[in-house]
């Protein structure tokens, strides 16, 4: 099969996009454009993937941190200059080189295999890959030999009233056999307007050298699509939820409003889970079946169990257990271990918080830093008071234990198996198992007293 390559164009500023953002790293389904294209490249299994950054290196470097080697473009002058970068390491290097563009986030590793295999099979020096559009206008065409190779790319404004009726466009991806690409690049000129080096000025080189140029098309003209403004970028998000939602529901997933339903590419969900109109569910979460996610519910990097339910609520970083019930507006936050058959209602937030089986937290309260055993229930308007300001601190709530309404558990405390905690307390010395501990004022009734105070009102 040989040695295969690639090299990823990211070092353009993006000014159609009009942000202060680098291009590269907006985002589509919560997720920047080029790691959406380096997570494709990772299924090939290529032995060396470079990326080409110049504006706003850094920030390209540590989104996609050790899945590509970084080459600097310090002027940016074309992307024949931007390939030209890597000769360097690779110039020698007998093999297949890919060069894909950092912002066409909704190529697929298939194509891309397809696009080599199809290189190597047909013994090109180089394969354009093509779409076909109904509207060409803008676009390189792409013009064929009798053969069915190519024969040339001729630009929209050179092309001649005969081409201009050619609908294969060149989408902006391409294989070369790696020695010639490098060989080729040295001879390309920038005698042109904007006096910039051009990549597909490569494909006439070797055109011209009567060197065999293949193409290989693809079915679907949306995977091509190169986003360089915000009008892009929104129909890029669409042509992927749509992709994805797809995808889930031929899986045996309940997607009640698919266009309103915001999936991540990296997303598990099982048969017969419910997804409600309005969610949006990202990261590297995994939904277990028979799970039901409630209408305008957010679910970021989440385990979630069986049989789940969970209500218009924000769940992140987090691992909920089956037979869960969640919300409404519910924030389960990073750090919290739910099990099975918990109850997290209303206005309830959870941070850093182990729960055990079959333990409530029903209404309105704060559960920060604990850890909760089997079987508790929590009162209304319960909080861990966790933070003195400086450090965070654990509250221990052991099984069975009773907390009643409006309590305040100021850590470091326990309390301990079976114990009641009154209602209105304030807790901060340990409670011992099956004690019952009140920690409010007497109450004090005064006669009359609020008569004589409306006098002066």
């Amino acid at each position: 099969m040989g040695n295969r390559y690639a090299i990823v164009l990211a070092a353009g500023q993006g000014t159609r996009m009009k942000s202060k953002k680098h291009k590269m790293l907006h985002p589509v389904l919560g997720r920047p454009m080029v790691q959406h294209v380096m997570d494709q490249l990772q299924v090939l299994k290529l032995k060396k993937i470079m990326t080409i950054v110049g504006y706003g290196a850094e920030q390209v470097k540590q989104q996609l941190g050790d899945s590509s080697d970084f080459i600097l473009q310090e002027e940016q002058l074309g992307t024949g200059h931007a390939v030209k970068q890597a000769a360097p390491f690779i110039k020698n290097e007998q093999g297949v080189t890919l060069v894909v563009c950092g912002d066409t986030p909704l190529l697929t590793a298939d194509t891309l295999a397809a696009l080599f295999d199809h290189h190597v099979q047909s013994q090109a020096k180089a394969t354009v890959l093509t779409t076909t559009i109904t509207d060409p206008s803008g676009y390189g065409r792409v013009i064929r030999d009798n053969d069915g190779n190519v024969a040339k790319i001729v630009e929209q404004k050179d092309a001649t009233n005969e081409q201009l009726q050619v609908n294969e466009i060149n989408t902006g991806t391409y294989c070369f056999d790696n020695q010639l690409l490098f060989e080729s690049l040295s001879k390309v000129s920038n005698d042109n307007a904007q006096g910039e080096y051009y990549l597909p000025d490569v494909i006439e080189i070797l055109s011209q050298a009567n060197e065999k140029i293949s193409a290989y098309q693809t079915e679907d003209p949306n995977e091509t699509i190169g986003v360089n403004d915000r009008v892009a970028l929104a129909k890029a998000e669409k042509i992927m939820r749509d992709r994805i939602n797809l995808e889930h529901m031929k899986n045996g997933v309940s997607i009640i409003d698919p266009d309103h339903t915001y999936i991540g590419s990296h997303v598990t969900i099982e048969q017969d889970v419910v997804i409600e109109p309005g969610c949006v569910i990202g990261g590297e979460t995994f939904i277990r079946t028979g799970t039901v996610i409630g209408s305008h519910t957010e679910i970021n990097n989440c385990t979630i169990g069986e049989n789940t339910i969970i209500k218009q609520s924000v769940a992140s970083d987090s691992e909920i257990g089956n037979r869960v019930d969640i919300g409404p507006f519910a924030h389960i936050r990073p750090q919290a271990t739910i099990g099975n058959e918990v109850k997290i209602g209303n206005f309830v937030e959870v941070k850093k918080t182990h729960i055990e089986e079959k333990s409530k937290v029903s209404h309105l309260s704060y559960i920060g830093d604990a850890e909760v055993g089997k079987n508790v229930n929590v009162g209304c308007g319960t909080i861990t008071v966790n933070y003195d300001g400086k450090n965070k601190y654990l509250t221990k709530i052991e099984d069975d234990a009773f907390i009643g309404c409006n309590a305040n558990l100021i850590a470091p405390v326990t309390i301990g198996k079976g114990a009641i905690v009154a209602a209105g307390s304030t807790i901060n010395k340990d409670v011992q198992a099956d004690a019952l501990s009140i920690a409010r004022s007497k109450q004090v009734n005064k006669e009359s007293y609020a008569k004589r105070l409306n006098k002066y009102k």
